[in-house]
């Protein structure tokens, strides 16, 4: 079984590296960016015998404790069999 975790930037909290992304790409031609956040995509593989509330519970305990700054940034899970 495999956990995805997305995990980016809160709304309202400014993102340098999203401004970067957004001003490279301007510059590279790419004129419709208006906007760019940049965030991580955590796979994580988990015990096949897991049932998927059981593992999705310890994914989000994993998130709450390292995997996300939950001051400033948000996080999504999507358990995949």
């Amino acid at each position: 079984m495999k956990a995805i975790v997305t995990v980016g930037l809160k709304p309202g909290v400014l993102d340098v590296q999203g401004k970067a992304v957004a001003g490279a790409l301007k510059e590279l031609g790419f004129g419709a960016v208006e906007n760019a956040r940049v965030g991580k995509v955590i796979e994580i593989e988990l015990d096949g015998d897991l049932d998927p509330a059981t593992a999705e519970a310890q994914v989000n305990e994993m998130c709450e404790k390292l995997l996300a700054n939950t001051v400033i940034e948000s996080y999504s899970v999507e358990i995949d069999r």
